[in-house]
């Protein structure tokens, strides 16, 4: 299954990052402290390249510490980049992003020169929790669905430093199998953009290797880690679906309420701190989804050199979209 989510508001932010980053002086991008590496957007490096970038590993309360330092070092190595992990909604850690901000760009600030920094992010990251801890009251909507913030907007957090907050915004294609169940068992991709039942047996096969302990001390099916690691992730989901009563006539597993329930207890830190991926499992996962991508983009152009299939048009551009500016 490819799970693909890219609503059109995603596209007009794309746009209004692009025309916003000219005059920007920082780069905040949030990244899910579960999933540092799939909820990092490629296209922000595109969009942003060239500008002092703070990786923010938001929700670090409910991810493995552990591996929450590996990413920590694995960002903080990289040239004019700073990484923090915190809890968007306490409010003395996020003050430290400002302080952050001002060590990226130590020639901003005052009224002259008013540090400006643009807050990125993939859908349901945190950015808006964050902004309202900044700000100390409610400066942007939240919500716990993907796709809240829809406009950009600018928000003062001092006479000389401003904040503009952009929607969240995926890209149009994951081409990362493992990023995409990773985004969408954490809530960051539209419900009708995958299927619980897969989503959930590619959690399962993840935690069993990584957690067992955390899952047998969740669910109790009396199982030694090597027995979750050895049985098959359809297997678990049932028998999990079985233990909590996840059940439909004649006694049998409801497969879509059990699935359902293992990503809940995810989302909601039932099962435990958890984080899907390390630096080097992402490094893996990106090489070979990038060589895959790379065969597919060969294999079309031979189909369409061979006129199997048409040239590719360019669509025409929105007349509307393109004479709206950000504000």
């Amino acid at each position: 299954m490819s799970i693909q989510w890219f609503p059109g508001h995603m596209h007009l932010t794309r746009q209004a990052i692009a025309e916003r980053v000219k005059e920007i002086d920082v780069v905040i991008e949030m990244l899910d402290a579960r999933l540092p590496g799939s909820s990092a957007n490629p296209l922000m490096q595109q969009l942003t390249s060239g500008r002092p970038t703070l990786k923010v590993l938001n929700k670090q309360d409910m991810a493995d510490p552990a591996r929450t330092a590996l990413w920590l070092a694995h960002y903080n190595a990289q040239p004019d980049t700073r990484a923090i992990a915190l809890d968007a909604s306490v409010t003395a850690p996020a003050r430290a992003l400002i302080d952050a901000c001002f060590e990226l760009a130590p020639r901003r600030g005052g009224m002259v020169k008013p540090m400006r920094v643009l807050i990125c992010g993939i859908p349901n990251v945190g950015k808006s929790t964050l902004i309202n801890t900044l700000k100390g009251k409610r400066a942007a909507k939240t919500g716990d669905e993907a796709g809240v913030t829809r406009t950009e907007a600018r928000i003062a957090l001092a006479d000389d430093f401003y904040l503009y907050d952009t929607p969240g915004m995926l890209w149009p294609r994951i081409f990362v199998p493992e990023s995409g169940y990773n985004l969408a068992a954490s809530g960051a991709v539209g419900k009708n953009a995958y299927d619980e039942e897969e989503v959930a047996y590619e959690l399962i096969a993840k935690l069993k290797t990584d957690y067992p302990a955390l899952m047998e001390a969740r669910y109790q099916l009396g199982l030694s880690p090597e027995a979750w690691a050895q049985t098959h992730d359809d297997e678990l989901v049932e028998a999990i679906g079985r233990k909590r009563g996840a059940l439909a006539g004649g006694g049998r597993v409801n497969m879509q309420k059990a699935a359902e329930l293992v990503i809940a207890d995810f989302r909601a830190l039932h099962i435990g701190r958890i984080t899907l991926e390390t630096p080097e499992q992402f490094a893996r996962w990106l090489k070979a989804g990038k060589q895959a991508d790379a065969e597919r983009a060969a294999r079309k152009k031979k189909l369409r050199d061979e006129g199997h299939i048409s040239p590719e048009r360019k669509p025409k551009p929105d007349k509307r979209s393109a004479a709206r500016k950000p504000r």
